[in-house]
């Protein structure tokens, strides 16, 4: 039992000692005591004025009195108004120490066989272009919340699924035929999705130039610029050739197969090192090309039964009136499907292939419609998650100099940006002395372990629904609330605790209680053990960001902590050991933090 579960309890039983009067549990209201008041922890007493027919003041003194005499966890308790600050005494917080000491995996819940079972779709990438910063956010977002709703005692299926057909497949492939002479990921030594990216590039280019010749020669002929243009991008040979090839590929042609799948292949074995760097995986990846046949089944299903309805031109509609938004295509006239067809079909696939309870979409906020339909949409098909499917809405990630076209080739790469972090990690490391006596292997490691930690952290401790801009200068910072900076204190109590070992110097199972502790050490026990509230929170919220800046707030704490007292030096042998404790402590509860943010931290620095 806690600190607040013990003070629950014993508020309970002074409001019946007292009044006469039964309290339910949930009417006792305990936050942190404000700073500028004494105190760790304060009790609202307006709900009880009824029960006392006292005044707030009075009221609170009186409970404050039966605490003192009755619950050995409270050390003293000043009154403020209706509020009541209680300070705790040193023995309850060491042996809440001592309880989070015994565990290891402290504020995280295991799932069982009966836990639910949450599926959790991110990535999402189109296998024309390789993945950019957009999807570096979509990624670190996806992968974090997956580990925090686990940490939450659910079980979790990481899902991705991949675009891998349409318009923009072919105009890459396309590409590739007219202008490639054949180039492989071998043969230039670039990464497949890389290649193909190129080539995409290459299109826009063709075709623009294309655009540009029509228009010219459809203004001669007396054409206004925007009819002109309308036209000259209907009739581009290039953009025809593209729509050929599309037709050709959802009519099976053996040779457009074949190429697709080629091409494929070059891009996935691509994202696989891409992922593989990121620290993110799937269990179980969908493609579009599967799912969208499996989506107009399931919509025609639907028109049978009434739940949608067929236009004249033989295309199908779903009516949303009644729920207040507009009417929905679900299928072209020609029998083509549309995003929302992909989806359903996806859907379906994943409910017979997993007892789902619950749905969770990381998707940019451009897309709040569209989920906002489709959860109708599966709603009426009977899907029983359909109601309850979670859009996690993320906003745009830009760069210091603005937004980024893949079109146009301006993106920024998620490989390149990966790369530039890990060598200015090293370049910052070394010009701080941080891998000084270190060998070339572990030097490389920890820039690794640095630049993609300020990658990560400096991303994710973002209130995920903000736009955001990603400035990898201010990202790689060992002062301040950055992944280095608490990277480099977890280091730091590593090697406080490797001094230790080596001066034989060992921390036992439970902690002496008759220490007396500074308010910083209380403080410190206090913000450790609200780790469990905070992953709670964090999975309540769908929000990695709170989980962020708590690991900040504590390591923050902890160096002031660490500059203002003694640890080894101590001469209180009690003292000393309760302070490597603290520290150990400290040192876990970033790591586990960290690591459900997808971040590693380095044991020396």
């Amino acid at each position: 039992m806690n600190i607040e579960q013990k003070l629950v309890s014993s508020v309970v039983n002074g409001l019946k000692a007292l009044y006469g009067q039964d309290a339910p549990a949930a009417q006792v209201q305990l936050q942190k005591t404000k700073k500028e008041f004494e105190g760790h922890l304060t009790l609202v007493v307006f709900p009880f004025l009824r029960m006392s027919k006292k005044g707030p003041e009075q009221t609170a003194q009186e409970i404050g009195e039966y605490l003192k005499a009755n619950e050995p966890s409270v050390a003293a308790f000043n009154v403020i108004k209706g509020f009541l600050n209680l300070t705790i005494a040193s023995s309850a917080w060491i042996e809440l120490l001592n309880g989070i000491h015994t565990d290891k995996q402290y504020g995280i819940t295991a799932a069982g066989e009966q836990s639910p079972l949450v599926m959790i779709e991110y990535s999402s990438p189109n296998t024309n272009k390789p993945l950019h910063l957009g999807h570096v956010r979509n990624n670190l977002l996806g992968n974090a919340l997956a580990n925090i709703i686990a940490a939450n005692g659910n079980r979790v299926v990481k899902t991705n699924i991949v675009n891998d057909r349409g318009i923009h497949i072919c105009k890459s492939m396309l590409a590739w035929l007219k202008y490639g002479n054949g180039e492989t990921p071998e043969s230039s030594g670039k990464k497949g999705d890389h290649l193909i990216g190129d080539y995409y590039v290459a299109f826009d280019k063709h075709f623009k130039a294309e655009v540009k010749e029509l228009m010219a020669q459809y203004m001669a002929e007396g054409m206004g610029e925007e009819e002109a243009k309308a036209k000259a991008e209907a009739e581009s040979p290039l953009m025809k050739e593209a729509r050929e090839m599309l037709v050709k590929w959802e009519a099976g042609d053996p040779e457009v197969r074949a190429l697709w799948q080629k091409m494929n292949d070059w891009v996935y074995a691509g994202f696989d090192e891409t992922y593989k760097l990121m620290g993110v995986s799937f269990d179980k990846i969908y493609y579009e090309s599967n799912t969208y046949l499996e989506g107009k089944k399931k919509v025609l299903e639907g028109l049978e039964k009434g739940l949608f309805y067929r236009k004249e031109d033989g295309s199908v509609w779903a009516d949303l009136t009644g729920e207040g938004l507009d009417h929905k295509l679900l299928l072209r006239a020609d029998g083509t499907s549309v995003y929302m067809t992909q989806d359903i079909g996806t859907a379906e696939q994943r409910f017979s292939d997993y007892p789902i309870d619950k749905m969770i979409y990381v998707v940019g906020n451009e897309q709040n419609y569209h989920f906002q339909v489709l959860s109708i949409l599966l709603d009426r098909l009977g899907f029983e998650w359909g109601k309850s499917l979670v859009h996690f809405s993320y906003g745009m990630v830009e760069l210091p100099e603005g937004k980024m076209k893949s079109r146009e080739g301006t993106v920024v790469d998620a490989d390149d940006l990966m790369e530039e972090m890990i060598n200015t990690a090293k370049e910052t490391s070394n010009e701080l002395g941080k891998l000084d006596g270190l060998t070339q292997e572990e030097a490389d490691d920890i820039a690794r372990i640095v630049g993609l930690g300020a990658l990560k952290y400096f991303i994710l401790k973002v209130d995920a629904r903000k736009n955001m801009t990603f400035n990898p200068k201010e990202s790689i910072d060992f002062n301040g609330n950055t992944g280095p900076f608490i990277q480099y204190t977890y280091a730091r109590i590593q090697s406080v605790l490797r001094k230790a070992k080596e001066a034989g110097i060992t921390v036992p199972e439970q902690l002496h209680a008759g220490i007396e502790l500074s308010e910083k050490e209380e403080g410190l026990i206090q913000m450790v053990a609200d780790f469990a509230a905070v992953v709670k929170q964090a999975g309540t919220d769908y929000s990695p960001s709170i989980i962020a800046n708590y690991c900040y707030d504590l390591v923050k704490e902890y160096n002031q902590f660490y500059h203002d007292f003694s640890i080894l030096r101590e001469e209180n042998v009690d003292v000393k050991v309760f302070r490597l404790a603290l520290s150990e402590n400290v040192a876990k509860v970033v790591r586990l933090g960290m690591g459900l943010l997808g971040i590693e931290v380095p044991e020396r620095m």
